[in-house]
């Protein structure tokens, strides 16, 4: 090489002498990505190569011509014994993985075991720089060290695919807990997805036993739809939605499902009736909207499940910031002419209250969101969203409420460190938002909720639960947290139709682990133990280091004589709480009677004293 001549570097690769211009870096985006692969293929297709390479081609034609255009994905590349495909949301991600498991099902019913072809999956949503011809990035490295945990036939996802998708509807969960991974720098939790069937936990719970016939007809609003792609327009089907439940869910003449519940269903495209088998509702409310300018169109349409039809349409269209107003004229004639078709004029109109900025709306429901999603980084996360709003809107009661509400799920998911502060710092909260809005269920429910686990006014906290159900007959939460009283201070019977009723209400909900856990507590003072841990073990496979779960669970097999699956359970409480004493158990709430259960089999299998 001659002095004159550039040395060829990574950045100016030479091409027939001439310095070839490296093309910029492509632009990053945020994408879903499937790892698939064939396991044992080298042991495979060293017994039949040609019949196992025939059997990928005609895996490899059904995944690139019905299954990724079915799902909007993009195959990056085929591995020869694999595959790399690249989603926009993690439910098209899911739903490839889970169709592309059935391939191989008939072809394995014809081969004996060794020669069955089985397929095992790794999902995670990350950002990556993507172009035309590959993805590039460590969230694709960890998709496949994913993948590599997975045993055949399964699906493992990380807890950024995990977050976005709604349990039940887009497929059924096993948590796996955190796992070690080859050059990744901290455990990675994750979870094994499986298709949601008709006996699966996904169906809808039946009529709470202990509860009265309820005959009022039951309403379930979805969020509208935009028919724009632009990111930020999401938010306005949500604020409709929100705004026409609030209105809804204060008539006592209608049972209405819970936000939490049917925002499962945005963006996904079912139908009504199936919507309301889901959910148990009778009747259904959605649509969809677009914006010109400032101006909002929005096609409403309520269908009755029962015979199967709609029953009312229409156009509205009025301005966009008239969604954020206190009395907002389009949200009053949406709800006005639905209530008018649904229940002849008895649904009385009230206030609704968003909150007053669309930016605002933003952050409380990303607040709201993240609140209820499992890792502690999206917990603080939404702290600092509610916080931001509050701090804007300091004289609006909703903010406030969902912020009390974020202190007591620091102690329901095991973060805090000190569970009594953060009851008392709920209170403070809570009382700040019922000075600006006396008549808030949220607020009540939760003040009335921390005073329960303080256990220094009992029938204080007990007023604030009445009082919070009386005001919003709709509010799951409510009816959950009067729950948790009657567990602990009233009769188990009250606390079975208490739960039963919050479960019914939010079928669907992001917290129904909790719900879960708080039922199985109600039949554990009932004595219904063997229901009891069945109730736990569906709580437990949608969020397994949930330490109240973990308690009752324990307290059954103790108390059924199953010592070993006790101990067992024992050891995984004690390595989530290895600081753990009796003296600290029973000091970090009150003297309940459950309480003092867990105290007795938690000493039996040699948890020390201090």
């Amino acid at each position: 090489m001659t002095p004159s001549t550039p040395s060829p570097t990574a950045s100016t690769p030479v091409q027939n002498g001439h310095v070839e211009a490296v093309p910029p870096l492509p632009q990053q985006r945020h994408k879903v990505v499937l790892v698939l692969d064939l396991v044992e293929s080298v042991r495979l297709m060293a017994a039949n190569e040609a019949a196992v390479i025939n059997q990928w081609r005609g895996f490899m034609h059904h995944a690139t011509t019905q299954v990724l255009p079915s799902c909007h994905g993009r195959l990056v590349k085929s591995l020869g014994d694999g595959l790399l495909a690249e989603f926009d949301q993690p439910t098209e991600a899911v739903q490839a993985a889970l169709a592309l498991h059935r391939y191989f099902a008939p072809l394995n019913e014809t081969l004996p075991p060794a020669q069955q072809l089985h397929l095992r999956a790794g999902i995670n949503a990350t950002h990556l720089y993507v172009d035309e011809n590959d993805v590039y990035g460590q969230g694709v490295n960890l998709a496949a060290r994913v993948a590599d945990l997975a045993s055949p036939g399964e699906t493992l996802v990380t807890s950024s695919v995990f977050d976005g998708i709604v349990v039940g509807v887009d497929a059924e969960v096993e948590d796996r807990g955190e796992s070690y991974l080859k050059h990744w720098p901290e455990p990675v939790r994750t979870w094994q997805l499986y298709p949601v069937s008709s006996g699966s936990a996904a169906v809808r719970p039946r009529v709470p036993e202990g509860v009265a016939a309820d005959f009022r007809p039951s309403i379930a609003v979805v969020p509208f739809e935009t028919r724009s792609h632009a990111a930020e327009q999401y938010v306005i089907g949500e604020l409709i939605a929100d705004g026409v439940i609030s209105q809804l869910s204060r008539s006592q003449n209608l049972r209405v499902i819970s936000r939490m519940s049917t925002t499962a269903f945005r963006g996904r495209q079912r139908s009504a009736d199936e919507i309301g088998q889901r959910l148990d509702a009778t009747f259904v409310l959605g649509g969809s909207y677009v914006t010109y300018g400032d101006k909002v169109v929005i096609m409403a349409e309520l269908s009755d499940n029962r015979r199967g039809e709609v029953i009312w349409a229409d156009r509205l269209t009025g301005d966009t910031s008239d969604l954020l107003d206190s009395q907002s004229t389009l949200l009053d004639a949406l709800c006005d002419a639905c209530a008018k078709a649904l229940l002849n004029d008895l649904v009385q109109r009230t206030l609704v209250l968003p909150v007053p900025q669309l930016d605002s709306n933003a952050l409380m429901l990303g607040g709201i969101t993240l609140m209820h999603r499992s890792t502690p980084r999206d917990l603080q996360r939404s702290q600092q969203l509610l916080e931001a709003v509050v701090q804007r809107h300091k004289r609006v009661a909703t903010p406030w409420a969902w912020l009390a509400k974020w202190h007591i799920m620091q102690v329901v998911q095991g973060l805090s460190g000190e569970p009594a502060r953060d009851f008392r710092r709920a209170i403070d909260t809570a009382d700040r938002a019922l000075d600006l809005e006396p008549s808030s269920s949220l607020a009540m429910a939760i003040k009335g909720h921390a005073l329960c686990h303080l256990g220094e006014d009992v029938d204080a906290s007990r007023r604030l639960l009445l009082e919070a159900t009386q005001s919003n007959p709709n509010d799951p939460m409510a009816w959950l947290y009067n729950s948790v009283w009657s567990t602990m201070w009233g009769t188990p019977e009250d606390s079975m139709n208490e739960a039963e009723n919050a479960l019914h209400l939010s079928p669907l909900d992001p917290q129904k682990y909790y719900f879960e856990m708080m039922l199985a507590n109600s039949y554990l003072a009932l004595g219904r133990l063997e229901q009891a841990i069945e109730l736990c073990r569906s709580s437990l496979q949608k969020n397994r280091f949930h330490l109240p779960t973990i308690r009752a669970l324990l307290i059954c097999q103790y108390e059924l004589g199953q010592i070993e699956e006790a101990r067992k359970t024992f050891e995984v409480m004690r390595a989530l709480q290895p600081g753990l004493t009796l003296a600290k158990y029973m000091a970090s709430g009150s003297q309940s009677p459950v309480r003092q259960r867990a105290a007795k089999a938690l000493a039996g299998l040699g948890l020390p004293h201090h």
